[in-house]
Formats: structure tokens, sequence, C-alpha cells
């Protein structure tokens, strides 16, 4: 049954078929039919829990995620609402798959003008064989592409996000993680940033899942904390060749040199991963990623999400980490004009030594 959310997208949808300014009506059309696919597979959790058919698997899994959807609520301060409340087994491993785009001597990301969210870096497919088609239209003609499949999404609120067996079948870390990051993008978010969105809400995961082990599984909190710092480092690396890189493209060399210079630095980036896993004990749970091809777009979609975690963590701990004055004060960086707001975040950043 279509609620009042479903009949404005129809309409936006609708209304977007008669300006001749929308050029990009299929992309609308599959993303309107794969979301209306989507709820319409959903079921409560509640409802689940007590049906005698649910596997004790998925009975197990689901209120483990109600107790995460709680802690949510009740120690996090992220929204009380219907999301995250419902289940959905979508039968294949990711909700969508982004596309990331740059041109071949830029490390800035492309970006798309959407309905409802603005401007964001990435453009998402229900059919990963559509995000394939349209990375290789970009390829094409000249860019960068990165195809990387997602486990979930936020609506923002104009629908009730449910759990996905693309995201549960991870375990309840990742469950946890997941969650908090998604409430976090429905309870702030400004348009035309996803660098300034993404980093508020990778800071808010971050800080929940340690404070959701701390109070539900403590012996792991040691771990975790192993896990955070081969993320911080792993980060760091990409940053500083996404410099590194921007440095090159701002040379004035021809075209030949520069990308055998851009082919140079991935292959330098390469050879310092392989150092850091050796001081990690062999841990490769980054090899995937390092396993696709390496290029401008890659690196923006790990950057998209890292660039300003550090000023947001400093600033929760301005706030004594007190979540409800942290998030004051992320709505009031909301509020600025985007060049104000980014150069407030950089001020936050740590100091590195010289």
């Amino acid at each position: 049954m279509f609620t009042t959310r479903f009949a404005r997208t129809i309409l936006a949808v609708s209304l977007c078929l008669l300006v001749s300014a929308c050029s990009t009506l299929g992309y609308y059309l599959q993303a309107v039919q794969g979301h209306l696919q989507l709820m319409a597979s959903t079921r409560p959790v509640n409802e689940l829990i007590d049906d005698a058919t649910t596997t004790p698997e998925l009975r197990q899994q689901l209120e483990h995620a109600s107790a995460i959807r709680e802690f949510a609520v009740r120690k996090l301060a992220l929204p009380d609402n219907r999301n995250y409340r419902s289940y959905a087994n979508l039968g294949r491993p990711f909700v969508v798959w982004n596309v990331f785009a740059a041109p071949e001597f830029s490390v800035d990301l492309q970006q798309w003008c959407m309905l409802f969210v603005g401007c964001v870096n990435y453009r998402g497919y229900y059919a990963r064989n559509d995000a394939d088609g349209y990375a290789g239209e970009l390829q094409a003609g000249g860019a960068d592409t990165y195809v990387a499949g997602i486990p979930a999404y936020s609506t923002l609120g104009y629908f009730n996000d449910p759990l996905l067996n693309t995201f549960m079948r991870f375990g309840d870390q990742e469950v946890a993680r997941i969650v908090f990051h998604e409430l976090a993008h429905q309870l702030i978010y400004a348009k035309g940033d996803s660098a300034f969105n993404e980093s508020y809400a990778t800071a808010v995961e971050s800080e929940g899942v340690r404070r959701w082990l701390t109070q539900s599984a403590p012996e792991k909190l040691a771990d975790f904390a192993k896990q955070q710092k081969r993320r911080e480092q792993f980060h760091r690396l990409i940053a500083d060749y996404r410099e590194k890189l921007r440095a090159l493209y701002e040379t004035s060399l021809a075209p030949e040199a520069e990308r055998r210079l851009k082919t140079e630095r991935f292959a330098e980036m390469q050879r310092a991963y392989a150092d850091l896993k050796a001081g990690w004990g062999g841990y490769g749970g980054y090899d995937p990623w390092f396993s696709q091809p390496l290029n401008n777009a890659s690196l923006g979609s790990i950057a998209l999400y890292t660039r300003w975690v550090p000023a947001f963590q400093a600033l929760l701990a301005q706030e004594g980490g007190d979540l409800p004055r942290f998030y004051q004060r992320v709505r009031e960086l909301a509020a600025l004009p985007k060049e104000e707001r980014t150069e407030t975040l950089d001020g936050l950043l740590p100091k590195t030594p010289d």
C-alpha cells in the first residue's frame, strides 16, 4: 500500500517527465522501481520473530538488531522512528552499486544532482549490470571510474528503511555500525556536501559502536581498537597518496609524462600497503579493495567517507562526549555556507608535525 511519501516520490518523478531539463529519466525510474521492490519485500521485525517458520539463526539476528536499534535511541540520541524495525531479504549481496567517477588527471570526484538529496559524489543502481554500463560510458569519455557494492543506504526519512540481509550477514558489529551511520544521516544532512555528511556519520558510527561494545561485549573492545587503528592507517595511506596525486596533477607536464607518473604513484601505494600489512601481522582485510583497478575514482570513494572524521571526533571531544550537544554543533556547521563549513572543519583537524 502506498504511503504519502511514496505518492510524493511518484509525483516528483512524474513531474520530472514533463521537464525538458531532466535528462536522467531512466536513472530516476530504476531508482523508484528498485526502492518500491525493496519496500514490498519487507516484514515487521516483531512479526518475523514471532513467526514459527523463521529460522533460529534469523530470529537471533533480528533480536540482536532490535536491541541495537533501541541502544541507538536510548544511548546515542538517534531518531526514534520506524526505521530498521522491519526486515527484507533481497536475495543478493548488495542493495545498490554506486558508481564513482573522476577526471583522468584530478582527484576530485564528479557530482550528480538528484531530487531530494541535492548533489552527491556517486550514482547508485539497483542492478550491477546497470552500474557497470554507466561506468563504461563514463570511461569511454576518458574518466576514471569505480563501482562499489553498497550494503545499505538511507532515504533520509522519506521512507522507513529496513534491516537488510545485505548487511545482517556480516554480524552484529556490522549491523550496529550501519544502523548508527544511517540514522545519523537522518538526524543531520547538508545538501550538496557528501564529504561532510559521510565523515560526520562515520564519526557517529565509530563512537556508537565503541559505546555499544562497552555495554554489551567489553571483551571485544581491544579487538575493536585494533580494527580502528588499522582502519585509520589505511585511510591515512589513501589520503597521503591522494595528496601526492593532487600535487602531480597541478603540474604542467605533458599528458604522457603525467600518465606515467600517475601509474608509478599507484604502484608506490601498493608497496606501502604491503608494508602496512607486514606491520599488521599479515592482516589482509583491505586486500579486496587493492585487488581492483586503482585510480582517482577509487581513491575518492574512500576519502569521501573519512576526510573530516578526525575533525568531528575533535568536535565531540570539545563537547565532553555529550552527543546531543555534538549534534547541535554539527547542525550549526551544516547551516553554514559550504566554503565556511569546510574552513571550520579544516581548522578542527589535528595538526600534523612538519
